[in-house]
């Protein structure tokens, strides 16, 4: 096991929880909605679900290998100590993983514009959501880089207030929207007589995306209280509480809102579609909890991922400087996050980056679950269900893939090339990090 040195724990269960719904609950839900609405109508609830029970089968092999090795490195450390020989295939996690949360950091932000200035004149200005996206990811690096007790704080205060107002706009939605319950699940059986299983199989595992965010727990190991009891009880009930809000959100805009309006306005629909049914108090106040929501992943993902790329920098597979801390902050990599994250939103499409996000954590998910398999005896695992999650997530990996190739090959090929610049850079740093061990 890691020894850690003594430091301040200054996260408790309800900031752990603040971590993985703030990264959860955020961009992924409202952006979602108008792709899986597009693709399966009505259907969209059950396929949320059954995205959460995917997201479950991916937390189990987390929480079990974190317990185990108790290394805020978290995906990457895990696959790198479990396969300590495999120098190119940990620097590949490393290299993928923390790409995979500049894509859901950027999206976050995007969102955040969106929202922002959705009821504005600017609402389709590409280029001044552009900007606003990457002023936002500048203010929570700025906290980030401050203060862990702050950030704490204010990820408390941003979470569960958007849970409450993300609440109350669903249930009045549901009230005053045009559809009853029993207009809604006729719909639903009409909806289910013209899409496949198919399809929603696609869309539940297109959402994986919107649960990423649980693993941040684990990054934050070396700052929490009580690991061994706070890890599992906060990924399990903040997964938990992201299904229930995706589903009352998600049913919210579909009684409310007509369907071509949730496609037409993907990026904003429930704004949009709450100023129709509640006027513009509706309108500002999903603003708010849209502006809080996407916020709170932001801080949350710069808080977790900054510690991981640390980690990877430290053993040689990223440039040094990101490893350099201070106070135990890891303020190099909180910049170098947000910085990349800012370039993606520059040259980056909000698909393109959505579905390279859950391509992404779909694949290092499964890496994950096959290296619980194999510590299945230390980390006290069930064979059963650690075999189920390597089967689920392979699934809905396969499922993403033949998606993209049938309907946006386009898409799919800017995605190949680009895990291919990615694998090319882990494998400069794998081969420059086994040529430094060999001189040593």
């Amino acid at each position: 096991m890691t020894q850690h040195r003594k430091r301040d724990k200054n996260l408790g269960l309800a900031e752990l929880v603040a971590i993985a719904l703030g990264g959860m609950v955020g961009g992924g839900i409202f952006t979602i909605l108008g792709i899986s609405v597009s693709m399966i109508g009505n259907l969209t609830p059950i396929a949320i679900i059954i995205g959460g029970l995917i997201a479950s089968l991916a937390a189990y092999s987390y929480v079990k290998l974190g317990l185990y090795y108790k290394d805020e490195g978290a995906t990457y450390s895990f696959f790198k100590r479990t396969y300590p020989k495999s120098h190119f295939s940990a620097a590949a996690i490393g290299w993928f993983i923390i790409f995979g949360y500049i894509s859901t950091l950027a999206l976050y932000a995007y969102t955040f514009s969106s929202y922002a200035i959705s009821s504005t004149e600017f609402a389709n200005d590409i280029q001044i959501r552009k900007m606003i996206a990457i002023g936002v990811i500048g203010i929570f690096t700025l906290i980030n880089v401050l203060s862990v007790k702050g950030m704490g704080k204010i990820e408390d205060l941003m979470v569960y207030t958007k849970l409450v107002i993300l609440t109350i706009i669903a249930v009045v939605l549901i009230q005053h929207g045009s559809t009853s319950f029993e207009g809604f699940i006729g719909d639903m059986a009409m909806d289910a007589k013209n899409s496949s299983t198919l399809s929603i199989l696609i869309v539940a595992s297109i959402t994986f995306v919107a649960y990423e965010g649980f693993q941040l727990v684990i990054n934050a190991v070396s700052e929490m209280t009580n690991p061994d009891k706070n890890i599992p009880r906060a990924i399990y009930s903040a997964i938990g509480l992201a299904v229930l809000i995706y589903v009352v959100i998600s049913m919210g805009a579909l009684f409310a809102i007509p369907s071509e309006d949730i496609i037409k306005n993907k990026e904003f629909a429930l704004a949009a579609g709450a100023g129709d049914v509640l006027g513009k108090m509706g309108t500002d106040l999903v603003i708010l909890g849209a502006i809080l929501a996407t916020s709170s992943a932001i801080s949350g993902t710069v808080f977790g991922s900054s510690r991981q790329m640390s980690v990877v920098a430290k053993d040689g597979y990223l440039p040094k400087w990101l490893a350099i801390r201070k106070k135990n902050i890891p303020i190099n990599s909180i910049v170098g996050m947000g910085v990349m994250a800012a370039i993606l939103i520059l040259i980056g499409g909000l698909e393109l980056i959505l579905e390279f996000g859950s391509i992404t954590f779909l694949l290092v998910s499964l890496l994950m679950a096959i290296a619980n398999y194999k510590l299945r005896d230390k980390t006290n695992s069930s064979k059963v269900l650690t075999t189920f999650s390597i089967l689920g997530l392979a699934i809905g990996g396969v499922l993403i893939l033949y998606y993209e190739f049938t309907a946006k090959w386009e898409q799919m090929l800017a995605i190949v090339v680009l895990y291919a610049v990615l694998a090319l850079g882990a494998w400069i740093y794998s081969k420059k990090n086994e040529r430094a061990k060999k001189i040593t």
